[in-house]
């Protein structure tokens, strides 16, 4: 460690953000640049712990008091060097991850944790302000071709690294735009589109092809791709969304969240929606916006925190975001205890922007005329432990109450990946939660055919996708080489 008693001079000073009347105008980046020297300060609170649990925080093992470290040294490239050594994408991570790593920092204990993710996204940018993240091809091929299936974090981590290892690597979307969630899940706000183009060009440049509008098991035929590579990995995500089986329903003016906002990414991109089709083979979606209505968001993670965000800077009329489970602790419970995820309230930027925010409401059905949603209709719940320590909802009498509404977002999760295609043609086993069923290598029932990211694991985090694409890739290098140079990442 660079300075020994750095955290104990430093308090906890991330950049800061934009102010709310400014950047709810607009879909640019909320947080200002951060100064160098705050950059390197923030560093220096690292206090390089002998059991250091931010990497136990980690799903790609990061070597974060390495790279705090050299950060306050000013060894830039080094850091970088350190940091790109476990994650592939730090100008992805740096901006949209929950920081499990933060949660699980030493300093923790009892103060802030150290800036990990902050520090992180600033060396990245160093790495491409100073050139030094640039294309790098590989020195020879293996005459090897892989086929992958979504262009998310989990299928573009696989590519790279199986570029990196000599063989020739195709990647196919079947949206109009690479990135899958980054691109089109994400908002603008929260991460800057033209960061993911940069990093896709960079990949081409290596030699990696990308295809869109590649619908596999519609335009473009499975047994094909099973035919034509010698491998093939399905990096396709969880997107079977929850659904509210309630009467009213069916009214127009619900939509899932997923339908809702990769519609403004692409007017973002100068890309009309309905033109764009989305995925190809698909039916045209209607155009969705929150401009002048009473929006209702289902849902209070991170995809009812990003539809929050985006119906402000549409303009709506009002918001309110419900969510079905009890209003979380400010403060760790005691069954909850370092360096364990903190189960604690969690505010967003879009938080700060406005709207109304409440839990524990059970909504029971949606009413409407001519068609369209105009009220949704719900009661509180109280939430007890039963006597096996299980957390059970009782409706509380006399709470039913209504609130009218133009436009409902159901952003509630993920319960497995879509069956449709690939993996129904292919007959590919599937365990207990619909997802597809793999061995420690990601190799599915399916001889030669690979399976990554949430498709595996359900509904989860940036860093668990990227650590599952470089543990796929690993398994299907050591499945056509025989061995594999590639790291092992235990998922």
């Amino acid at each position: 460690m660079g300075k020994t008693t750095g955290f104990k001079e430093f308090p906890r000073r991330p950049p800061a953000k934009r102010p709310v009347q400014e950047r709810v105008g607009d879909y640019l980046e909320i947080y200002h640049e951060w100064p160098t020297e705050r950059v390197q300060e923030q560093g220096a609170r690292c206090m390089d712990c002998g059991v250091p649990f931010c990497h136990q925080g980690c799903p790609l093992g990061n070597l974060i008091p390495e790279w705090n470290d050299l950060v306050y040294q000013g060894r830039w490239e080094e850091a970088l060097h350190r940091l790109l050594a476990t994650n592939n994408f730090p100008e992805f991570t740096g901006r949209i991850c929950p920081a499990p790593c933060e949660v699980s920092c030493t300093l923790a204990i009892n103060d802030d944790p150290v800036t990990i993710e902050f520090i992180e996204k600033a060396i990245a940018d160093r790495g491409y302000a100073e050139g030094w993240i640039k294309p790098r091809p590989p020195a020879q091929r293996t005459g090897k071709k892989v086929a992958i299936i979504g262009s998310g974090p989990a299928g573009l981590a696989c590519a790279q690294q199986l570029n990196r290892a000599g063989h020739q690597v195709s990647v196919y979307e079947r949206d109009q735009l690479i990135g899958g969630l980054l691109r089109l899940g994400i908002p603008d706000f929260k991460l800057d589109k033209d960061l993911v183009q940069r990093r896709i060009e960079i990949m081409a440049e290596e030699g990696i092809e990308f295809f869109t509008g590649a619908y596999v098991g519609k335009n473009i035929a499975t047994d094909d791709l099973v035919r034509d590579f010698d491998a093939i990995v399905l990096c396709g995500g969880s997107t079977h969304p929850r659904d509210l089986a309630v009467p009213g329903r069916d009214l127009d003016g619900i939509h899932f969240a997923m339908e809702y906002l990769p519609q403004q990414n692409y007017r973002s991109a100068g890309i009309t929606p309905v033109a764009a089709g989305f995925k190809a083979g698909g039916d045209l979606p209607s155009p969705i916006t929150a401009e002048g209505k009473h929006v209702i968001i289902i849902g209070g993670g991170d995809t009812g925190a990003d539809c929050l965000g985006t119906a402000h800077r549409q303009g709506a009329a009002a918001i309110h975001q419900f969510e079905l489970l009890p209003e979380p602790p400010e403060e760790r419970a005691p069954d909850n205890p370092w360096p364990q995820w903190s189960r604690i309230l969690r505010l967003s930027p879009a938080h700060e922007e406005g709207g109304e925010r409440d839990y524990a409401i059970e909504t029971t059905r949606f009413s409407g005329s001519h068609g369209r949603v105009e009220q949704l209709h719900a009661r509180r719940l109280d939430w007890k432990r039963s006597e096996g320590g299980r957390m059970q909802m009782e409706p509380i009498s006399d709470t039913e109450f209504s609130i009218d509404c133009d436009l409902v977002l159901l952003a509630m999760g993920f319960l497995h990946p879509e069956h449709d295609g690939p993996v129904s043609q292919l007959g590919l086993a599937l365990d207990s939660r619909g997802n597809v069923q793999v061995d420690r290598f990601k190799q599915s029932s399916h001889a030669g055919v690979f399976a990554a990211g949430d498709m595996v694991r359900g509904q989860s985090l940036v860093v668990w996708a990227i650590a599952e694409g470089r543990a796929a890739a690993h398994g299907v290098d050591r499945y056509l080489m025989g061995h594999s140079t590639l790291p092992y990442v235990r998922t």
